[in-house]
């Protein structure tokens, strides 16, 4: 655990590394910060194409409703492909100086933060134009939406930054894992769509808590408490274990780096 004396040597440590992360991720490319915006629009152009006009699903204003799940999902899937080299990539330093290595994940989590909010703060004048401007919800549901999805997301690339130090394959199967967990995330289709047992599984999902509230908040401006709360609970459980597993094996991460 940080001790308060180190907060802020911390905080800035976690800046530097935010910032260098930042300028080397679109280093010598053309588009810069704009492929963090083409991605998910080419995603949801494909999506847009096969579903509304090849299978026609029948969601009303599917193209916002695609956006409205693949934005906020790009920030939590860039940070978990990225897990598995946090420690690896970053051994010559942590070997060498000793400092809390948790902010080696909080810096790159951070980092696909900016990029979510400056994504957001382009969307916006988009979705006024589509009939969904931002509604007085979002003063509430904006921040607490990010929290709770911050947390699910530092807990789970905690856990697989920490357990890829000692067993490798991890970092051949988090990619799969991150594709499973992108189709079991109601994000190019509805729920609604789905029988009801299978929708019962996505209980178990803690993307699909934060998934379908942003959707509200986008779509309908509002967002629901109740399942807002389930959200935070199972982004307080996911950032324990992860947490957990951090401390328990963070002793010998330089031994086995």
């Amino acid at each position: 655990m940080l001790q308060w004396s180190r907060m802020p040597r911390s905080l800035e440590l976690l800046w530097a590394l935010i910032a260098k992360d930042f300028k080397v991720r679109y280093k010598n490319t053309a588009l810069g910060f704009l492929w963090s915006l083409a991605n998910p629009l080419m995603f949801a152009a494909v999506f847009y194409v096969v579903f509304k006009h090849v299978l026609v699903m029948e969601t009303p204003n599917y193209l916002v409703f695609l956006l409205a799940g693949l934005f906020p999902w790009q920030m939590t899937a860039t940070t978990i492909a990225a897990a598995p080299a946090i420690f690896v990539s970053n051994a010559g330093i942590v070997k060498k100086v000793y400092f809390p290595r948790v902010l080696l994940p909080l810096a790159t989590l951070g980092n696909n933060l900016a990029h979510f909010l400056i994504v957001l703060a382009v969307a916006a004048p988009v979705l006024v134009v589509a009939g969904f401007p931002p509604s007085a919800a979002w003063i509430v549901g904006l921040p607490a939406l990010l929290l709770v999805q911050m947390s699910i997301t530092l807990g789970l690339a905690l856990g697989v930054a920490t357990l890829n130090v000692y067993f490798r394959d991890l970092e051949f199967l988090t990619g799969v894992l991150v594709q499973l967990l992108f189709f079991v995330t109601p994000i190019f289709y509805s729920e609604a769509a789905m029988p009801a047992s299978v929708r019962a599984g996505l209980l178990w999902n803690p993307m699909y808590h934060v998934i379908t509230q942003w959707r509200a908040l986008v779509m309908e401006g509002r967002v629901d408490g109740a399942a807002l709360g389930i959200a935070a609970g199972v982004g307080a459980a996911t950032l324990a274990v992860g947490y957990g597993v951090y401390r328990s094996l963070e002793a010998r991460l330089a031994e086995y780096l």
